[in-house]
């Protein structure tokens, strides 16, 4: 008696994939508007637009592209008046014989209940839409390559702008005539990313206590003999892969203080990279990674009302978001995850460190991707 094989499951996404990793991922293509992905009985249709169909057929990873025009003249008929997108889409579904279909889980609450109305009942995902995107493949690694590539080139400009900048005598730098800004390094940065083929966003340059705050961009003034923190996360223009990499700098002498707060946020570091590899809980490297932190006297605390020491995760997955599946702390490592490891310490008064890196899982540990030197003093 033979066995009958389990139905695929029907796929649906209606997003913009300039802006949805799903839809990305599905169709390695740029389309700023959303349009439609189907996959049935493993069939890959899209419908687009007029305006993206041609550049569609020569870029689009699908088995079949047909024209939204055609099912919107279908639906409108002799009206006047054009359909609501969604009317076109419950009639494209119900032409293809789609009864049910499964989608991410930020698919439009609108588009939802008018395919609730056609009797098309949806279902989302438990976790993630593409679980193949956990682990990536070789030709994904090159991507993601070229996306720190182009990150490292941003830091290596902040790092041409501090080197020629001197020191004012109440410690501002200058470069060239100019007080150097958090505002002006960013500017740079981003000027240098984008040369290079990238889409900066957010970059961060936040010195003294301002880096205290990690999410903190940054503004006025930078100090000389001071922690600088700069951290870089640019998407590739060309694929839509993400770089992220931080380093912490002092343009001058460093303090004392300044330097152990940064030995030891890059020991500890070290120590994550170490225990990174298949099998391994990220929570318990990352409760090993604070308690190291402790143990050479920076302890994660409340002071003054605001937090101090390690008090953020070890890092997050990296690809097509910036923060993507898996968080460190929740997985358990596998073959193929792309991660950024970077633990970081925080007391105002001293100032902030960080320093990440990205590493992808191999079969025995781990392969760091990002490739830039670890330089305290400038």
């Amino acid at each position: 008696m033979s066995k009958s094989k389990t139905p695929r499951k029907t796929r649906l996404i209606v997003a913009a994939s300039e802006h949805d990793p799903d839809m990305l991922y599905a169709t390695r293509m740029f389309v700023p508007d959303p349009f439609i992905f189907l996959e049935q009985n493993g069939k890959r249709t899209i419908v687009l637009s007029d305006l993206e169909i041609d550049r569609g057929r020569k870029q689009a990873q699908a088995d079949e592209i047909l024209a939204y025009s055609k099912f919107e003249r279908e639906v409108q008929g002799e009206n006047r008046k054009t359909p609501d997108f969604e009317k076109v889409l419950s009639h494209f579904l119900r032409k293809r014989g789609v009864r049910s279909a499964v989608v991410p889980a930020n698919f439009p609450l609108g588009f939802a209940e008018e395919l609730g109305r056609s009797k098309i009942s949806l279902k989302t995902t438990n976790g993630l839409f593409w679980p193949e995107r956990e682990a990536k493949t070789e030709e994904e690694l090159r991507l993601m390559r070229r996306a720190l590539s182009i990150t490292e080139k941003g830091l290596a400009r902040a790092i041409e702008v501090l080197a020629a900048c001197k020191a004012r005598r109440n410690k501002r730098l200058d470069w060239f005539g100019r007080v150097l800004t958090s505002e002006i390094l960013r500017a740079e940065i981003d000027s240098a990313i984008l040369r290079a083929g990238g889409l900066p966003a957010n970059t961060i340059v936040a010195g003294g206590d301002q880096a205290c705050d990690p999410h903190e961009r940054g503004s006025g003034p930078l100090l000389a003999n001071s922690l600088i923190i700069l951290d870089i996360f640019p998407r590739d223009a060309a694929s839509g892969y993400y770089g992220d990499m931080t380093r912490t700098v002092v343009r001058g002498r460093a303090s004392e203080e300044q330097r152990r707060l940064w030995e030891t946020v890059r020991e500890g570091q070290a120590l994550a990279l170490k225990k990174m590899k298949p099998g391994a809980d990220g929570l318990q490297v990352h409760d090993e990674v604070k308690q190291f932190f402790t143990e050479q006297g920076f302890p994660t605390e409340v002071r003054d009302g605001r937090q101090v020491g390690f008090f953020h995760g070890t890092g997050h997955g990296l690809g097509l978001e910036i923060h993507e599946f898996p968080r460190f702390q929740k997985t358990v490592f596998k073959r193929g995850q792309v991660l950024t490891v970077e633990p970081g310490l925080y007391y105002p008064g001293i100032g902030g460190a960080r320093i990440e890196d990205v590493a992808v899982v191999t079969e025995s540990g781990n392969r760091v991707l990002s490739r830039f030197e670890k330089r305290l003093e400038i």
